[in-house]
């Protein structure tokens, strides 16, 4: 028997007084066998098809077999959901520190080498159920007993990251700026990665740069990595220390595809299958050839002059090394100069996303891409 239930959750107050508020959908199971789940959209106020992805799971989970239970979140920053400049969506960043709103969480590695030491010889379901109210008890204590008080930012961050850790899985729906599907993955999962139905994943390892995915993963990482230093030894992704955390890349800003949204809410219900979360077998991942690259060789290519851009480089697609990625015109050289100049790279990438727009200034990010890559 799946219980579900909505809540509206504040997360801070304009000018005016207004409260700025999201919605909390829950699924609970009596079972409660199974990894519980945190899901959530649109962080960045442009990426908005993730809530179309929520929208999919929600009326798929009413007739899912509920092994665990399952918070998802659309609409997670109200501030960013509305930063509008004219027809465009701004919201990657706060417009009044410049921060980008994915980089505001908290985790304090100072915690855990104090936290193995007290807890050297505890059973490990009691390392785990401690050491996650420790790391609620830190947001805690963020949100109520800071003297200096915190920006909006972090207090949206906070609230949401307390709902992420008090799950054991946590999928943090985004998209890029025009792009092609992939997931972030921490490189302890790698198996997980082969059921999503995303043919490209970039493998990350323990380092917190102020993402959601890290400020969940990186904590319990790090535990297991200082036990292991004091002679005891836990496996990431097992037993109590069954802790993943995924930043999912649906695809380009700006826009919602419902069809879409179903077959990547199907993608995350075969994933959920494969931890035991539900129990609804049809859910299996699609046979694909999946490509793989660790972080270090995500590359930025970085446009050599300002123009207009023509992108070539197919999304997904192995580029032989010297291929053209991109084309820019310059009109102002027509005549007396080269109007068209192409960029091309000395090795084979995948192209996975570029620019939104063709008219790019001398170093504005062009491509991000797959150098080293791999299958899965």
């Amino acid at each position: 028997m799946n219980n579900f239930t909505k809540e509206v959750m504040s997360v801070g107050e304009m000018a005016s007084g207004a409260k700025l508020t999201v919605p909390v959908y829950v699924f609970e199971t009596e079972n409660n066998s199974a990894p519980s789940v945190y899901i959530q959209a649109n962080m960045h106020g442009a990426e908005v098809q993730g809530n179309a992805v929520i929208f999919q799971l929600l009326e798929l989970l009413q007739h899912c077999n509920l092994q665990g239970n399952i918070t998802l979140v659309p609409y997670a920053n109200p501030v960013a959901c509305n930063h509008k400049n004219g027809e465009y969506t701004l919201g990657r960043f706060d417009p009044i520190t410049g921060e980008n709103w994915n980089r505001m969480y908290h985790f304090d590695q100072s915690v855990i080498a104090p936290f193995a030491q007290q807890y050297l010889d505890a059973s490990e379901e009691e390392i785990a159920d401690k050491f996650q109210q420790l790391l609620i008890t830190e947001i805690d204590q963020r949100l109520e007993h800071n003297i200096w008080g915190i920006t909006t930012g972090q207090r949206i961050a906070y609230q949401l990251q307390r709902l992420a850790h008090q799950a054991d899985i946590v999928l943090d729906l985004h998209t890029g700026p025009i792009s092609s599907k992939h997931l972030y993955c921490p490189e302890y999962a790698k198996a997980s990665a082969e059921y999503f139905d995303i043919e490209h994943t970039i493998f990350i390892q323990n380092g917190f740069d102020g993402a959601m995915d890290e400020a969940t993963f990186c904590p319990w990482w790090s535990l297991q990595e200082a036990y292991q230093d004091l002679g005891r030894n836990f496996t990431m992704g097992k037993g109590a220390f069954k802790k993943e955390s995924f930043t999912v890349e649906l695809g380009s800003q700006e826009q919602i595809d419902l069809d879409v949204a179903k077959q990547d809410a199907l993608g995350i219900l075969s994933y959920l299958q494969s931890q035991g979360v539900i129990d609804n077998k049809q859910y299996q991942p699609q046979e694909m050839t999946r490509y793989a690259c660790y972080l270090k060789d995500y590359k930025a290519l970085y446009s050599p002059m300002g123009g207009m851009v023509d992108y070539l480089g197919e999304f997904g697609k192995p580029l032989a090394a010297g291929e053209p990625l991109a084309r820019i015109l310059r009109m102002d050289n027509y005549g007396d100069g080269e109007a068209l100049h192409y960029v091309s790279l000395e090795q084979d990438v995948i192209p996975i996303l570029h620019f939104a727009s063709a008219s790019v200034n001398q170093g504005t990010e062009l491509y991000k891409v797959f150098c080293n890559y791999f299958e899965l």
